[in-house]
């Protein structure tokens, strides 16, 4: 046999490994069409394609905020390699359930990257990233966390603010983004603090009247089932006094003046004590 011969028959038996089809990436927005199955509405393609580190959410109750997050973190794992993202509420029941909207819009759009383990609160993939859920009760257990790349805090209004102040640093080499969600809670904690305060965070609001969803009828049955004042922050997005408050904020801001001169301090009237009596007397 000739070695011509000898070559083609190796090459007759030798079998070629299987192609591997490339996988282009997708934008967020085309990420969420896939997994979803239709457009995003206006202000979530906004979120979708945001690049902005700080985004705070102040949206009502059922118009899908918890899924645009779900999309973008899915999208960061997928396409940033080595991505560690967390997903933070203020129970484990509460962050497994956004972990479960990531989890399944992966499992929809075919795993275009292959896992490397899958758990209900935990995915890895082969290109290194990370989705965990962890619950947001107890700031000591989450310490360890280091480089992260995304921080999603859900229903961030009712999350304490030990939690907040814990995970902050974790984004602080890596540079990494911090998602904040929830429908308000009181004037009070950091996510009405950042809400009401803060010129670093991008912030987007959307009321239910806002989703074409919701129909006229039933948020009019809401407000009166709810009442006004639930209704204004379920559904309203408006930062109201926390039930039980004696005194509203509106009466506690009257009760100050800026007309009255202080009694201690600079701009205290140093004269205003001279003739008073000594409390003890020399002698």
């Amino acid at each position: 046999m000739t070695l011509r011969q000898r070559v083609d028959r190796l090459k007759a038996r030798w079998t070629p490994p299987p192609v591997v089809p490339t996988v282009l990436p997708m934008t967020a927005v085309e990420l969420w069409q896939q997994a979803m199955g239709h457009e995003p509405d206006d202000w979530q393609a906004t979120v979708l394609i945001s690049d902005d580190p700080r985004i705070i959410l102040n949206v009502s109750r059922q118009l899908g905020k918890s899924s645009v997050v779900a999309i973008k973190a899915l999208h960061l794992a997928l396409y940033e390699p080595k991505s560690l993202i967390l997903l933070l509420s203020r129970s484990l029941r509460q962050s497994a359930e956004l972990a479960k909207k990531v989890f399944d819009a992966y499992a929809t759009v075919g795993r275009t990257v292959p896992p490397e383990a899958e758990t209900k609160l935990a995915l890895e993939l082969s290109n290194g990233s990370r989705i965990l859920a962890l619950p947001g009760g107890d700031e000591a257990a989450i310490r360890g966390f280091s480089g992260v790349r995304c921080l999603v805090l859900d229903e961030a209004a009712r999350i304490p603010d030990a939690l907040y102040v814990a995970v902050r640093p974790m984004i602080s080499i890596s540079g990494g983004s911090m998602m904040l969600l929830s429908t308000p809670y009181g004037k009070r904690g950091f996510f009405y603090r950042v809400w009401s305060q803060s010129h670093r965070w991008q912030k987007i609001m959307v009321t239910a009247s806002e989703c074409p969803r919701l129909t006229p009828a039933f948020l009019a049955e809401e407000l009166i089932e709810l009442g006004e004042r639930w209704y204004a922050q379920e559904y309203g997005c408006q930062f109201v006094e926390a039930v039980g408050q004696v005194f509203s904020d509106a009466a506690i801001d009257a009760a100050f003046s800026h007309d009255i001169l202080p009694l201690f301090g600079e701009e205290a009237d140093e004269n205003r004590l001279v003739d008073l009596p000594a409390l003890f007397p020399e002698g």
